[in-house]
């Protein structure tokens, strides 16, 4: 049995490390010079940095699925940030979040008095929902959309609030509106909006206190670098800078995959790129596919799937993308003492900046920032005495922003509120700086420019996200961040371990 995977990312790598422990053979045609997709460095004048994400989170989940391909935790290096990270707000006042309860009462009741026993009802209501939200929807797939609707998932969800937005759901406990912008603002990380995401990601900001959050020595990119290590050593074949045009399809099943006018065959085909992307690939495939409904026609009649053929263009369809980001990365001459791992700079409202991102697609006028500096744990980040910092700054995806024009003016913004309220004397520690923008994304095949592949939205979350069997086609997967169960690389990381136990279900007789 042999597979090919289309896009190297996390999702790709860990689908074929998973499949190579059952004995099926892979190959990977990444349209990159490299591996990992949004797990790499950002590399310049002797600095080096994470490009993607910075927080580890559920590290357990990390741990038992790379045990699982095969990879001994041993080999990890994962440092807990305790804090987890520092929240600074305009008025010079900070707030940190801490994995200890006693602690994160405390340090609510010196910044939001008599809100902390609001802090121990949500953990308590939360704790009870984790456990039974991650065994109904991140540790199965929804092949069927009927296999959704059962009474206990639909209590589930009433019990969850999932038709409330998370900044609703988390009014209920907190009062100070800082405070709930403290525990909302992590739907974020996956791109979404707190006022739109769904009460279901309530479980993102509880993970956070349950399970702490991380950092791995030497940076997330450094697994990816693991990753593909391990993939050669078992005789996985890698062909890098090689970008599919179609695939090979015939009748509803696709036996390979097609790269200028050569076919390179398959048992079964997976893609990893960014999903919405897959419906054009389908329209420059080699044959026509049937359609939903021509094959529950076809099943009622028993007719054969190639008797009836449908317009390629049914396969393309408008999802609603994450949200950008802008970039900064610098090496910088100087250390601060005092500065954490993990920050956010909140403005006087995040909810009026988040809603010029959101709903008006336009940059906000007084952005949010987050800063990673990893030399406060990891001191070997950067040459001694010196740091390297990544500035994320949520903005809107391809639209009505000219990030040509405006991305200046707002680095520079940014870079002298941080300086302001944070990092004294950045500006002229500086020795490096790159930036990346949504146009960079787009033009790198994110969807539209978003960070973290569509947007966590009720009508995209559970079984109403493209799912790991995406289509009525045989023997055709798919995994990645906009791909059930979501985005967020050790939820990555599940859906490609859903997808391996999936594929050899039906490969493996």
């Amino acid at each position: 049995m042999e597979v090919g995977i289309v896009g190297g990312g996390v999702g790709g790598m860990i689908t074929a490390l998973l499949l190579s422990q059952k004995g099926i053979k892979a190959t990977i045609y990444e349209a990159s010079s490299q591996l990992g997709g949004r797990l790499a460095y950002q590399e310049g004048k002797g600095y080096r940095i994470d490009q993607g994400p910075t927080i580890v989170l559920l590290p357990d989940m990390i741990i038992d699925i790379l045990e699982e391909a095969g990879i001994p935790r041993s080999e990890l290096s994962l440092l807990e940030c305790e804090p987890m990270y520092r929240i600074n707000y305009t008025d010079g006042q900070h707030f940190y979040k801490w994995r200890d309860k006693q602690k994160q009462v405390e340090e609510i009741e010196r910044v939001f008095p008599q809100e902390g026993k609001h802090f121990l009802s949500y953990m308590k209501d939360m704790e009870s929902m984790f456990s039974r939200g991650k065994e109904a929807f991140l540790d199965r797939p929804f092949l069927r959309k009927k296999e959704f609707y059962t009474w206990k998932n639909l209590s589930l969800l009433t019990k969850m609030k999932a038709y409330k937005s998370v900044r609703e759901i988390t009014r209920k406990y907190f009062k100070d509106e800082r405070l709930i912008d403290a525990f909302s603002l992590q739907t974020l990380y996956i791109g979404g909006a707190p006022f739109q995401s769904p009460g279901l990601y309530t479980l993102l900001p509880y993970a956070e206190h349950a399970y702490g959050v991380w950092y791995l020595k030497g940076g997330y990119a450094g697994l990816s670098m693991r990753l593909q290590e391990e993939l050669l050593k078992r005789g996985v074949k890698l062909h890098l800078n090689t970008r599919i045009d179609g695939f090979e399809l015939t009748g509803a099943q696709c036996a390979g995959v097609k790269v200028g006018d050569q076919i390179f065959r398959h048992d079964a085909v997976v893609y990893n790129g960014d999903f919405p992307h897959l419906g054009g690939l389908l329209e420059q495939s080699t044959t026509d596919v049937p359609s939903r409904d021509d094959l529950r026609s076809m099943n009622k009649s028993h007719e054969s799937p190639s008797s009836r053929l449908m317009k390629r263009k049914s396969f393309k369809k408008n999802y609603t993308s994450s949200s950008g980001c802008v970039l900064i990365y610098l090496g910088v001459k100087k250390r601060w003492v005092d500065a954490d791992v993990h920050q956010f700079f909140l403005p006087e409202s995040l909810q009026a900046g988040l809603q010029h991102i959101f709903l008006e697609q336009r940059l906000p006028e007084h952005p949010s920032f987050y800063v990673f500096n990893p030399v406060k744990l990891d001191p070997d980040a950067a040459p001694e005495g010196e740091s390297v910092l990544y500035i994320l700054v949520p903005v809107p995806t391809k639209g009505k922003v000219d990030f040509q024009q405006e991305t200046s003016a707002l680095v520079d913004r940014v870079i002298d509120e941080a300086e302001e309220r944070g990092f004294a004397g950045l500006r002229e520690a500086i020795s490096w700086m790159d930036i990346r923008t949504p146009a960079d994304a787009e033009k790198e095949g994110l969807y539209l420019g978003g960070s973290f592949g569509i947007a966590p939205i009720l009508s995209q979350s559970g079984p109403f996200r493209p799912q790991i069997v995406p289509y009525p086609i045989k023997n055709l997967y798919a995994v990645g961040a906009s791909i059930h169960p979501g985005g967020g690389i050790p939820i990555v990381m599940q859906g490609a371990r859903l997808l391996a136990q999936q594929m050899v279900k039906e490969m493996i007789v």
